[in-house]
């Protein structure tokens, strides 16, 4: 297993061990006493799996003030994946990191919870999965507008396909500080 840092030292960029033949291949995806070992000793109570088509864009999602963290990555296809810290008063308030995770590249992105995560389709459709530290609680969720102007994420579409609630989704600096997360110190 490969550890990759990003811009934000929460966030990390996983390459699971890969094992490939002329059969096909095998990939160990999450192992609790591994993935402990390089400081991600969450419990995952769910998993998730999205199906989305070109130029869907999905996010930027969170949940306060029950957070989740997530362990995404992509079964089938190529995603642009985004991380925004939104926690207040950490030293990274309000910037990005982000990936583009494939089938190809088997990268997993860990995203702990304070943060808030998309990704929009890069191919002609994508197989989404994430494992999720605590359950989805419609009345903790919120969303941060995908193309918040003070946020600069540089989304490699221009006219992405939304939900009726991500379209309707506010910039980080209009969100009310009471529905989003405090920052504590390390994430991990």
């Amino acid at each position: 297993m490969e550890i990759l840092e990003t811009s934000i030292p929460e966030v990390l960029l996983i390459r699971p061990d890969y094992f490939g033949d002329a059969r096909g291949w095998f990939m160990e995806t999450w192992q609790q006493k591994r993935y402990a070992q390089i400081q991600i000793p969450e419990e995952f109570v769910q998993d998730n799996v999205s199906f989305s088509q070109k130029g869907v864009l999905r996010g930027l999602h969170y949940q306060h003030p029950r957070g989740q963290g997530k362990l995404v990555q992509v079964l089938q296809g190529e995603v642009f994946d985004v991380a925004v810290d939104i926690r207040v008063g950490s030293p990274t308030f309000g910037r990005y990191t982000a990936a583009q995770l494939s089938h190809e590249n088997h990268l997993q992105m860990y995203i702990p919870s304070g943060f808030a995560h998309g990704f929009c389709v890069l191919g002609d459709t994508a197989l989404f999965a994430y494992k999720c530290t605590d359950f989805y609680l419609p009345e903790c969720e919120g969303s941060i507008l995908w193309n918040d102007p003070d946020l600069g994420i540089p989304w490699p579409l221009e006219n992405p396909i939304l939900s009726a609630k991500d379209s309707h989704s506010v910039a980080l600096r209009s969100a009310p500080a009471d529905r989003l997360p405090k920052y504590s110190g390390d994430a991990r």
